[in-house]
């Protein structure tokens, strides 16, 4: 190329500008639009099957614990689960039930990721935590049930029955579980039958009651008719759950 010659410019100059501001214009928009589908996404709940009523949530709970006793179970794919729930959880019911390794709530109601909101100690009782979280399951995350769930044979309620009547006192942070489980043992001794079974069931129904007493958020979503709490007993031999009145 000759010095005198002029330099030879792309001719789509002006083109690649414009090429440019459209390529600009268009990942903005496809940001924004990201941006907007997700929020959009964030506020939808994960399982919108899982949205119903009160009533519905129990048909539901019992339906599902009827096939795990039949042992049908449902087939999951975790993978898609998990994915449905990183940006959030809405349960259709939340369980207050005993950490005994006998008892597993997602099996027991042939449950997926995401369904059930488990709170678990030894005697299955409400105490502030476990209050507080049944709370939250209800307030934040609009669960509409609450199942107390106790079984068969408890050792905690057994420990109980037998430290108060031998007055023997427990080793470690025990005693915290016998100081909650006593007003239904104590409650229960005049009764007829099987001590325990009468602590266990009456253990059930007192922490029904105080569930649905508490307030100003559970007792509230029951006279709204956002929330139904409910006992029941678990049978070790069948599998099935049978609801306390």
């Amino acid at each position: 190329m000759c010095e005198d010659c002029p330099p030879i410019l792309p001719h789509p100059m002006t083109l690649s500008r414009r090429s440019l501001m459209l390529f600009t214009a268009s990942a903005a928009g496809m940001l924004l639009g990201g941006r907007i589908a997700g929020a959009m996404e964030a506020t939808a709940p994960p399982k919108p099957d899982n949205l119903l009523t009160p009533d519905a949530s129990l048909k539901r709970l019992m339906e599902s614990n009827a096939r795990y006793v039949q042992g049908l179970s449902r087939r999951d794919d975790f993978r898609q689960e998990r994915e449905a729930l990183i940006g959030g959880q809405n349960p259709y019911a939340a369980v207050l039930t005993c950490a005994d390794s006998r008892i597993a709530p997602e099996h027991v109601f042939n449950s997926g990721l995401g369904d059930l909101f488990v709170c678990r100690v030894a005697g299955n009782f409400a105490n502030d935590e476990m209050l507080a979280s049944i709370e939250y399951a209800v307030a934040v995350l609009n669960t509409p049930l609450a199942l107390v769930l106790g079984h068969d044979r408890c050792g905690a309620v057994g420990a109980t029955i037998e430290s108060l009547r031998e007055g023997k006192s427990l080793p470690g942070h025990i005693p915290s579980l016998a100081a909650a489980l006593a007003p239904a043992v104590n409650a229960s001794s005049q009764e007829s039958g099987d001590a325990l079974a009468n602590a266990i069931r009456k253990n059930v129904i007192d922490n029904v009651n105080k569930l649905k007493s508490a307030a100003p958020i559970l007792n509230i979503a029951i006279e709204q008719n956002r929330l139904k709490v409910v006992g029941g007993l678990y049978r070790l031999d069948t599998g099935r759950v049978e609801l306390v009145s």
